[in-house]
């Protein structure tokens, strides 16, 4: 597939749209972005620039430096409940961890993988990959809907990406339920994609990995990411688990892509993996009473209907004006300068929602509220 094929990021969509506002001086609060307001911890920046002191600038494996890959493995054993050697391992960053493990699946012609509706961008990492990607329904509350699931799977198909806790939906996916995924996937021979960028922004229940159900990687590929859980998102940090044989193919993809990641990177993220437990609570914390905070404040607006937020820091409100999702959130970028995202941008039943992100400051989030209640309250007249 051509890139011309491909829909663009309706995030970067709209950075570009405010960008464009705030250069003519305009005051944007930006609901729209999936990126924590946190500095990255400084133990982590020291270690960065320790590492390069030390000589890290040169090129290391394509599978990352040791280090990284045992804390790593030690890491997800202790956290997560799955077990796994440093060989199960791949440093990458999370984004392209999606595409990567979608080469590493794509082994015949025309191969399936299943992706959620509403749910994260999958589809266009999958296709440049040269899967087909098919969608498979939530329900209304976004659990699985294991019908459809079921009645999805063919022949053809590879693979199906869950992602818990969830973008945009903010619903964390419990044992019972990830147990009767797995069922299904085992009976089939299925790979299970499983996206846990979020795996640290937990807050009444508890994150389940999937993996753990497995005495080694098998059927479950499992993508992590330091973005979000130590605000991160600029050092490009994560890393993938999963059998052998699917790291040693996203090796090659590594080597012939962008041969490595900066080694001070991954020696920085040994540091994050190992020695910041008490900031990632700090920044869990944090993230909690923004959710109080936005939650309640859009539970004001008549014309939105809130979903549960378990996790993550996303809201996805179902709203009852009369125009596409795209429509509306131009319209509230245009009059009352806050940006966010069409519920569209996440698949077909993800119209009649928007997204917010709650990821800013607690001063944004009060003052973005009060623009849209006014907005909402403008519409009625």
């Amino acid at each position: 597939m051509g890139l011309d094929e491909l829909q663009g990021s309706a995030s970067l969509e709209v950075l570009d749209l405010v960008f464009k506002k705030r250069s003519e001086g305009n005051n944007v609060i930006s609901f729209y972005i999936g990126e924590p307001v946190f500095d990255t911890p400084k133990a982590i920046i020291d270690a960065a620039v320790e590492g390069m002191r030390s000589g890290m600038t040169h090129y290391v494996s394509s599978f990352g430096i040791q280090e990284f890959r045992e804390a790593a493995s030690r890491k997800v054993a202790r956290k997560n409940g799955i077990k796994c050697s440093a060989d199960n391992t791949i440093f990458m960053s999370g984004k392209m961890a999606i595409y990567a493990v979608g080469m590493a699946l794509n082994l015949s012609p025309k191969s399936e993988v299943l992706v959620p509706d509403p749910g994260y961008f999958y589809s266009e990492p999958s296709l440049m990959a040269g899967l087909v990607p098919v969608t498979y329904d939530l329900n209304t509350d976004y659990s699985f809907n294991f019908d459809d699931i079921r009645k999805k799977i063919n022949s053809r198909t590879r693979a199906i990406f869950i992602n818990t806790p969830s973008n945009p939906t903010g619903v964390v996916y419990g044992e019972k339920e990830l147990k009767e995924l797995y069922s299904i996937c085992r009976e089939r021979n299925i790979k299970i994609v499983s996206d846990e960028a979020y795996e640290d922004l937990v807050y009444e229940k508890s994150h389940f990995s999937i993996g753990s159900l497995e005495s080694e990687p098998d059927l479950v590929i499992s993508i992590f990411t330091l973005s979000k859980s130590y605000s991160m998102t600029g050092w490009r940090g994560g890393y993938i688990i999963a059998e052998e044989n699917i790291v040693k193919r996203i090796g090659k993809f590594m080597e012939h892509a962008v041969t490595c990641f900066p080694a001070f990177i991954q020696h920085a993220s040994v540091v994050a993996l190992t020695k910041c437990d008490r900031e990632v609570m700090d920044f869990r914390e944090k993230f909690r009473q923004r959710r109080d905070l936005a939650v309640n404040r859009l539970k004001e607006i008549d014309q939105l209907s809130v979903n549960k937020v378990e996790g993550a820091f996303y809201i996805f409100p179902q709203f009852s004006v009369k125009m596409t999702s795209d429509k509306l959130s131009r319209e509230i970028l245009n009059k009352a300068n806050v940006a966010l995202l069409p519920g569209s941008a996440f698949g077909k039943r993800g119209e009649g929602h928007l997204r917010f992100s709650y990821s800013g400051s607690l001063e944004d989030i009060d003052e973005g509220m009060d623009r849209l209640s006014k907005f909402f309250n403008d519409l009625d007249k």
